[in-house]
Order: C-alpha cells, then sequence, then structure tokens
C-alpha cells in the first residue's frame, strides 16, 4: 500500500438532502502531522478514519436524528388533525348518504304504491272487461233466437195460400225485425273486438308496470340493506370497481319521468276503460231494448191480424150459411118449377085432345064457337104458362149453378183463412213464445 495519508471525502446525508435541510459544516481541525513508524505500519493507518472524520459522522448522525424526530413529530401533529377531521368528515358523509338512501327509500315506496294502486286498478278493470266481453259473447248468441224465430215466421207465412198470400203489416215488422237483429249483431262484434282489444292494451300496461314494480322492489331492498350497512357490519367487503361510472345510468329526472310516463300510460288506458265499460253498458241496453221493442210490435202486428184473420172467416162462415141456405131454397124451387110444368101437361093434353076431336067435326059444324074460342084461349094460355115456368126453371138452375160457385168460393175462402190462421196463431206465435227475456238478451 502507498505510504501517502489518505484524505477523507466530506459525508452527506441522503435524507437531509431530499428533505432540503443542508448541513452545517463543522470547523475542521488542522490536521496534526503523525509520526510514521514507517512502512510496517503504513497498511494500519491507510485503513483507519481520523477523529476528525469520526466526530463529524456521529455529529451528523445526531444532527439526522434530531431532524428526523422534529420532522416525525411534525407529521403526528399533522396526521392526528389530518384522522380527526377525515374522522369527524367521514362520518357526516357516511351519515349524510344514510339520509338520503332513506329518503331514497321513501321515494322509491311512494312510487311503488303508485305502481300497485294502478296495477290493481288495471286487474280490476281487465276482470270487468272480462266480464263484459262475456255478457256480449252471450248477447250475441241470445240473438240466435230471435233471428231464428223471424226467419221461420217469414218461411211459415209464405206458405199461406191463395189470396191470403200478402204482403200486410205482419210482414213488414218482420222484414224490420230481421234487419234489426243483423245490425244488433254486427254492432255487438265491433264492441267485442273493441273490448278484447282494450284487454290487450290493459293487459300490456299492466305489464310495464308490474316491470317496474318489480325493479323498483329489487331497488328497494338493495337500498334497504344498504342503509343497515354501519362501520360495525361483519359483511361489508371492498369493492373498488363499484363507484365507478355505470353505463346506461339513468338521473333521477329521468328516472321519475320514466315512471310518471308509466303511470299516465296507465291512467289513459284505466280512462279508457271506463269510457268503454259505460259504452258497452249503454250498447247491451239500448240493444236489448230495441229487440224487445221490435218484437212487442211483431206481437201487436200478429195480434190485430189474427183478429182480422178471425173476422174475416166468421162472415165467411154467416155469408156460406146464407149460400148454403139459398142453394136449399132454390132447390126446392126448381123442383116445385118443375112439378107445376109437369102438372101443366095433362090440362094441356085435354086442350089439345078437345080441339083435334073438334076439328073432326064435318062441314059447316066445324065453327068457331064460343067453346072453341075457349079452348084455343086455354091452349095458349097453359102454353105461355109453359114458356114462362120453362123460362124461370132455367133462371133457377142458373141461380143455383150461380150460388154453388159461390159456395165453392166460400169454402176455399174460409179454408184460406183457417190455414193462414192457423199458421199466424199455432204456427207463429207459439214459435215467438220462445223469444228470449230481457235478462237473456242484456247477456245475463
Amino acid at each position: 500500500m502507498s505510504s501517502e495519508v489518505l484524505v477523507s471525502r466530506p459525508h452527506y446525508d441522503s435524507r437531509a438532502v431530499a428533505q432540503g435541510i443542508l448541513e452545517k459544516e463543522l470547523p475542521v481541525k488542522p490536521e496534526v502531522p503523525q509520526l510514521s513508524s514507517g512502512s510496517a505500519t503504513a497498511g494500519y493507518r491507510s485503513a483507519k478514519y481520523t477523529p476528525g472524520e469520526w466526530f463529524s459522522n456521529y455529529h451528523t448522525i445526531l444532527q439526522q436524528a434530531s431532524t428526523d424526530c422534529n420532522g416525525g413529530r411534525t407529521i403526528q401533529r399533522e396526521s392526528k388533525t389530518l384522522y380527526q377531521d377525515t374522522e369527524a368528515e367521514t362520518l357526516d358523509t357516511q351519515a349524510d348518504g344514510t339520509r338520503l338512501l332513506g329518503n331514497r327509500l321513501q321515494e322509491i315506496h311512494y312510487w311503488k304504491s303508485e305502481l300497485q294502486v294502478h296495477i290493481d286498478r288495471l286487474r280490476t278493470d281487465t276482470e270487468s272487461l272480462l266480464a263484459l266481453k262475456k255478457r256480449l259473447e252471450k248477447a250475441l248468441d241470445a240473438t240466435e233466437t230471435p233471428y231464428a224465430i223471424s226467419t221461420d215466421n217469414l218461411n211459415c207465412r209464405a206458405r199461406r195460400l191463395g189470396p191470403d198470400l200478402v204482403r200486410d203489416s205482419v210482414e213488414e215488422e218482420l222484414l224490420k225485425e230481421v234487419d234489426l237483429i243483423r245490425s244488433v249483431q254486427a254492432l255487438l262484434k265491433r264492441t267485442t273486438a273493441q273490448v278484447v282489444s282494450q284487454i290487450k292494451m290493459n293487459r300490456e300496461a299492466k305489464q310495464t308496470l308490474e316491470l317496474d314494480w318489480s325493479d323498483k322492489y329489487q331497488a328497494y331492498n338493495f337500498d334497504e340493506n344498504s342503509g343497515r350497512y354501519s362501520n360495525m357490519s361483519p359483511d361489508t367487503r371492498h369493492h373498488p370497481s363499484s363507484a365507478a361510472v355505470q353505463d346506461q345510468v339513468s338521473n333521477c329526472t329521468s328516472w321519475t319521468k320514466f315512471t310518471q310516463d308509466n303511470l299516465s300510460k296507465a291512467l289513459q288506458e284505466e280512462q279508457t276503460t271506463n269510457s268503454l265499460r259505460l259504452l258497452v253498458e249503454r250498447v247491451l241496453q239500448e240493444t236489448t231494448e230495441d229487440l224487445t221493442a221490435q218484437c212487442s210490435r211483431v206481437d201487436r202486428a200478429f195480434s190485430q191480424r189474427c183478429v182480422e184473420l178471425i173476422e174475416a172467416k166468421t162472415q165467411l162462415e154467416m155469408k156460406l150459411a146464407q149460400i148454403l141456405e139459398q142453394i136449399g131454397v132454390q132447390e126446392r124451387n126448381i123442383v116445385a118449377l118443375q112439378q107445376a110444368i109437369h102438372n101443366k101437361e095433362a090440362p094441356l093434353r085435354v086442350a089439345q085432345s078437345r080441339l083435334y076431336l073438334r076439328s073432326l067435326r064435318p062441314n059447316m059444324e066445324l065453327c068457331r064457337d064460343p067453346p072453341q074460342l075457349s079452348l084455343e084461349g086455354e091452349v095458349r094460355q097453359i102454353d105461355a104458362t109453359l114458356a114462362s115456368l120453362h123460362q124461370q126453371l132455367s133462371e133457377a138452375k142458373g141461380s143455383l149453378s150461380h150460388l154453388e160457385e159461390s159456395r165453392i168460393t166460400l169454402e176455399k175462402d174460409i179454408n184460406c183463412k183457417t190455414h193462414s190462421l192457423f199458421i199466424e196463431r199455432e204456427k207463429c206465435m207459439t214459435h215467438r213464445k220462445r223469444y228470449p227475456t230481457i235478462s237473456t238478451l242484456s247477456g245475463y
């Protein structure tokens, strides 16, 4: 090793430099030259620090330790102030968060209650519409009976005979009844379609409210559990990513507007349901009243027609009795006329025989004497009487023929009236007794 004396480098504390604290330079005493003991001790001298370096080193350590103590006390004061302040601030922030969670729970509970109210209303409205739909279907089915009765009445009356096949007030009322029933059926079908459509809308609105209610129910449970968390809760854990802003997160305005829009839609459907329910009730009432009123008009027309038929049949029967009586009288009259003509044959033969015998008188005896004149007058009288009797007999036979024709016509017309009365009273009016009641036509 070299025999030269090594000069020590100045010592720097890196922590002091980092904290910006400059070291105070210690006074360096002049080095006292030491006696050299020769080259044998050169290795030992070169491996040692000088006393100055020793003093400088431990003074530097003491100074650094004092600086560290002062810095530590400063950091302790600042730390105490900081954790005291942050402790209070954290507790205040946590209390404010708990309070806001409570307010949020009240708000969610309010909207959840509103949703539940409208869900129940929509459920009730839907059930009432289903009941009205069932009534409409029953009322529509009930109209088939009046339609069958009316068409059967028209078909039966089409089998009337002869002059009774007339387009009377009964047929006109029946045709009106058929047209009315068809229009009522069309109206009931349209109303049923409206009810079915509204039921679908109510169910869609109810499903939307139920989904919103379900979301709020879950949110309420989450917020309720969140509000129960405290610093002493054992089930809390760190979730570093939970504070990050999530995608598609709604704000308070859009959150409230979403529920309000759903409730507005539900309220609109409720109002539409109420209007439709009133409409259905009015339709059922008016159609029932129209059908029963028309049925009464048809029944009155049938009754009036039966009265007319009975009256006409009675008059025809009375006239037939008179005709039959006249036929009997006329037949006896013909017999009397024939007997009278027969009775004139003997006097005519006597008179003609007398004239014949007297015509055989000879010569001047063939005289037109009073007996001759009397006989000639008698023959002329009998001939005239016979001619009158034959004429009267011919007229009597013609009258009897006309009476027979009238009898046949009257009997045919009476048969027609009897047949028509049977159709009107036994077929049609009996069938109309099966006309549905008011409650059946109303869908009950």
